[in-house]
């Protein structure tokens, strides 16, 4: 499921893995996927990389593979050597291999489908809380893409402003952020069909997936918004127009120094406030202890917020969550899962 910048320290290991700073043995659930910052350590995303996975020091030195083909490629086609090209032509050939690497990354997989760089307009240095992957694409999913996109995909390019009533043909909504392969979106979309949901992703597998779930399910109520959420919040949502966020199983980020990754910050509740309806619900699960820890931290905190828990602490599920994959894996391990249920004041 899963934008932004924050916390904890080292500590005897909680249930749910290790102390913060280690590499979880049993990584936690999650639905969402993580992206490092230009400028900012290479990050290794601990839900796929796998038990152990180290994120890397520095970043290795890149062969412009590209570029020093056709440079052979050239001199082969003149009968001379690579070393034999002259280094403006080199330079020029570099140029032309970089320009088409660059328009590869920006076009999108599938025509009229999801675009590669929604927002590349806005580009800026900001820590983002997500990694776009470019995973494998089922046939099921690439035709659920090519043939539903255009009825219920949207991109996040932050162009415009949302009109949700138009879009939802006037229900509710709530924002959905990280639906991984969007199974639990799929059956609380069907379960309540007078609630729209607005789902937002990057991960391509997931977004047809979803699409095709929520076809076969005749669920008319789904939107898939692909791209960045914190776009989305800060300039493409009207004040006062969401009846709740869903957040379920982000990424922890467990290593300290990658904790300002994590998408629970007060800088993004800052974000959320204005676009939330007075009394709706920001809603998030993780079963990851020390994240649950710092949401209620933050939660509590701040001032837009309050907690719907008597005690001030976790609530149990609510029946509208389905249980997932990834917690049914998790609560296998033993892991102990954490809703956080608070109402915008």
């Amino acid at each position: 499921m899963s934008e932004q910048p924050l916390n904890p320290t080292t500590a005897p290991a909680p249930d749910s893995g290790t102390a913060d700073e280690a590499t979880p043995a049993d990584p936690p659930a999650t639905g969402s996927v993580t992206e490092a910052p230009s400028g900012d350590t290479p990050a290794t995303d601990v839900h796929t990389a796998g038990p152990g996975a180290e994120a890397p020091a520095a970043e290795a030195p890149v062969t412009d593979t590209h570029a020093a083909d056709s440079a052979t490629v050239h001199a082969s086609a003149t009968g001379s050597t690579a070393a034999d090209v002259p280094a403006d032509e080199a330079a020029a050939l570099r140029a032309a291999s970089f320009e088409r690497a660059r328009r590869m990354r920006q076009e999108p997989r599938f025509p009229g489908g999801p675009a590669a760089d929604p927002a590349g307009s806005h580009h800026e240095r900001r820590i983002r809380s997500f990694q776009p992957r470019r995973s494998r694409v089922t046939t099921g999913q690439q035709e659920a893409l090519e043939r539903l996109w255009p009825k219920w995909g949207l991109d996040i390019d932050g162009k415009r402003v949302l009109d949700l009533d138009q879009l939802f043909d006037g229900l509710p909504v709530v924002l959905e952020i990280g639906f991984g392969m969007g199974e639990a979106t799929a059956q609380m979309a069907a379960d309540d069909p007078g609630t729209g949901i607005l789902a937002v992703d990057v991960h391509t597998p997931g977004q047809g997936n979803l699409l095709g779930l929520a076809d076969r399910a005749g669920s008319t109520n789904v939107r898939v918004a692909n791209g960045d959420a914190v776009i989305l919040l800060r300039e493409m949502l009207a004040p006062e127009t969401l009846d709740g966020l869903r957040v379920y199983f982000p990424d922890p980020w467990p290593k300290a120094r990658h904790h300002k990754r994590r998408l629970i910050q007060p800088e993004f509740l800052d974000l959320v406030a204005p676009v939330l309806k007075p009394g709706a619900i920001v809603h998030c699960a993780t079963d990851w202890e020390p994240y649950a820890e710092q949401m209620l931290e933050v939660l509590t905190a701040h001032p837009r917020f309050e907690n719907t828990a008597a005690d001030g602490g976790y609530a149990p599920r609510p029946a509208f969550r389905p249980l997932t994959r990834f917690e049914g894996q998790g609560l296998d391990k033993g892991h102990v899962v954490h809703d956080l249920l608070f109402a915008r004041v």
